[in-house]
């Protein structure tokens, strides 16, 4: 009997890059449950929690950081990139892949390196407007690209795999469980806000000043602060999250969101149909702004740089649009006009294809 399908996904360093591959992998195992997947990543990253918690070995190699500045540091990273490649090699021989599927993250290239070393498949997915260095020199020799947004990389378009409790939801339907859970009123309107997974300090700060105003005006506050960050204090209508592990029921649960704008967040507001004030990120190469404009584009949601937003600013925006039913509706079906539910299956249907090919190639029967 063959022996079962070997999968590894490389990504790390941030939620944007790692919950894509944990959705895929999730969506490979329901299309064959025999697979065998290995995530490889980092050391240090958010992959030695996030991958563990899911249920999927971790396998991992040295992040090395590519400096953003000419400095002595560049002297470093030609041997410290060869060494982690040596070890990705040793850690694929190991384990014997049909193909590898790659999200980025500085702790995916030294595994794009070895999966070249080795000749495995190796797949690229680009999530971003702008495409990372991980998956600029992986695309280079990768059998197949896949992105999110066209002309990030030369590649057939693909969404973001998302969690199958994003795919499932339908807000309407969960409104009354999502509220009940995170302790808020069924009446009065919900205003989420988080940042990602680490939280985002401006936001953070706009709304602190902003709340007494949208409290007294009865809207009610969802608000996803960040680990890293000063817990604010809960009161009336206010609910404070470190972290917000069921990001399904939170969006159940909001008419209108505050958020920033990468990939993996757009990807599930569209999907879910919530209307978003995008408040894109204002440092790296612009791809937060860019990942938002299809949906703000479509009319699905609002963009306002970081710099513009004010306390006075937000509460303007919040009163405009949460109490007005009609106009959230409009949104909400623009955005799904933008949102695919669908991708991980599908994106689990390809790489499985060229896995099975792999195993022709080598004269190996696939299950």
């Amino acid at each position: 009997m063959s022996r079962a399908i070997h999968v590894v996904l490389a990504a790390g360093g941030t939620a944007g890059h790692i919950e894509p591959a944990l959705n895929l992998a999730d969506a490979l195992m329901q299309q064959d449950p025999e697979v065998v997947i290995a995530v490889v990543g980092g050391d240090h990253g958010l992959e030695t929690s996030l991958v563990p918690s899911r249920g999927y070995e971790l396998k991992t190699v040295p992040a090395v950081v590519m400096p953003r500045k000419v400095s002595k540091d560049l002297l470093t990273v030609g041997p410290k990139v060869s060494a982690a490649t040596k070890k990705a090699v040793t850690l694929l021989q190991e384990f014997n892949p049909d193909v590898v599927v790659g999200f980025g993250g500085y702790a995916a290239l030294p595994t794009y390196r070895a999966a070249k070393k080795i000749g495995c498949d190796l797949i690229i997915h680009e999530a971003n407007a702008k495409a990372g260095l991980a998956n600029r020199v992986g695309a280079r020799h990768a059998t197949e690209v896949y992105v999110s947004v066209r002309g990030s990389l030369a590649g057939e378009p693909m969404s973001l795999p998302l969690r199958q409790s994003i795919v499932d939801l339908h807000r309407a339907e969960a409104r009354q469980e999502a509220r009940e859970r995170f302790g808020l009123s069924a009446s009065a309107p919900v205003l989420l806000v988080f940042g990602g997974s680490q939280g985002a300090q401006h936001i953070n700060e706009s709304l602190a000043l902003a709340l007494p105003q949208l409290l007294a005006a009865g809207i009610q506050v969802l608000h996803g602060f960040g680990p890293n960050n000063a817990a604010p204090s809960e009161q009336a209508g206010y609910v404070p999250l470190s972290y917000i592990d069921r990001m399904d029921l939170a969006y159940a649960a909001a008419d209108l969101a505050i958020t920033r704008a990468g990939a993996m967040t757009v990807a599930e507001v569209s999907a879910v149909g919530l209307p978003t004030i995008f408040v894109p990120l204002p440092i790296g190469n612009g791809e937060q702004r860019i990942n938002a404009l299809p949906v703000v584009q479509n009319g699905g949601g609002l963009l306002i740089d970081n710099a513009d937003l004010t306390a006075h600013r937000l509460v303007e925006l919040v009163a405009q649009h949460i109490h007005d039913p009609e106009l959230l509706e409009r949104m909400s079906l623009a955005a799904q006009r933008i949102g695919v539910r669908d991708a991980a299956q599908r994106f689990a249907v390809a790489v499985l294809r060229v896995a099975r090919a792999s195993r022709a190639r080598s004269g190996e029967d696939a299950p």
